[in-house]
């Protein structure tokens, strides 16, 4: 097969499960509905169930139900059938998911699910098959045809079926008005959680760590600081103990091209810049890093109490790179 007869199949391809999923739009009715309403009213979990291509897809289903306020599990079916039925409670609602309509697994678990008195959600891809006429709810995810040239492999079935697994997890989001924060609550080992959720109490380093000359210390003094403390800069203060200004290693760069060695006859207020940017213990450390960039420097000062008038601790760009909100 030359490349453009790949690029061919490759098209055909997606052409066929954008149309697949484009059909699910037309299936949104008052069935949907009924299944959103139906997990939504349920007091246990969400059980998803599936053999097969058609059981990965259920997997992601749970998952993606699960990490957006619906909480959900994958139970396997022919596993349920040699114990794993004690998982699902009379609390919870079944959504079972198979191209066919014939899967014998599934078939096998329905009778005890009745029993408990279990709502079945079918997300079946045929028509008056077993499994779509046992559902209490079925939601049609037949497509016209599958991807694969020989029609047979779940190709275009699997990501309609996807679509819709989608569209009722994200139904139920909107309705539950679950926002970021909930969500960065489930995931608060990634990027997004610890973007919404890590703050600058987390990160701070305090006592010793925070550089500090007076006033009336000499340049030379600053310099030493500057340069122990490894953070290009030093906080000023007043006699008062109270945060005046701020010197960076480049201050003094500049001071020394202006004013060559005369610059260490002065003292740290003559080179400080004043008002130095700072900010509270409870900011998020994505918006110390933004307000960083923002006036290209690397240090912050930080308060735990917005009241007081010298810094108890400071942050480093690179302690918030580390943390890996970015």
């Amino acid at each position: 097969m030359n490349s453009s007869n790949i690029q061919s199949v490759a098209k055909r391809v997606i052409e066929i499960e954008a149309e697949a999923v484009s059909l699910m739009g037309n299936r949104i009715d008052a069935k949907f509905e009924s299944a959103v309403q139906s997990i939504l009213q349920c007091s246990g979990r969400l059980i998803v169930s599936g053999m097969g291509k058609s059981g990965l897809i259920s997997q992601k289903i749970a998952s993606t139900m699960a990490s957006t306020g619906t909480p959900s599990h994958f139970v396997h079916p022919a596993e349920a059938t040699h114990g794993d039925l004690g998982m699902i409670t009379k609390e919870d609602i079944v959504l079972i998911v198979s191209n066919s309509g014939e899967t014998m697994e599934l078939i096998q678990i329905l009778p005890t699910l009745r029993k408990k008195g279990i709502t079945i959600i079918g997300m079946i891809g045929r028509q008056n098959s077993t499994l779509s006429k046992r559902s209490d709810i079925y939601l049609d995810t037949s497509v016209e045809k599958e991807a694969c040239t020989l029609d047979l492999a779940p190709t275009a079935s699997t990501t309609a079926t996807l679509a819709m697994g989608d569209a009722l997890a994200v139904s139920l989001l909107e309705i539950r008005g679950f926002n970021k924060e909930d969500f960065a609550e489930l995931h608060p080992g990634g990027r997004l959680g610890k973007r919404l959720l890590l703050t600058l109490d987390q990160l701070v380093h305090s006592g010793d760590y925070i550089p500090f000359v007076l006033q009336s210390a000499s340049i030379k003094e600053a310099l030493l600081v500057i340069s122990e403390k490894g953070l290009g800069m030093t906080g000023v203060l007043n006699k008062k103990d109270e945060m005046v200004g701020i010197i960076t290693d480049g201050d003094i760069r500049r001071g020394l091209e202006n004013s060559g060695n005369d610059l260490f006859d002065q003292t740290a207020e003559f080179l400080m810049s004043k008002n130095p940017k700072s900010v509270t213990a409870d900011t998020l450390a994505i918006s110390a890093l933004e307000l960083m960039e923002k006036h290209s420097i690397t240090s912050l000062f930080v308060y735990s109490d917005s009241t007081l008038k010298r810094p108890d601790g400071i942050v480093h760009i690179h302690d918030i790179l580390k943390s890996g909100v970015q």
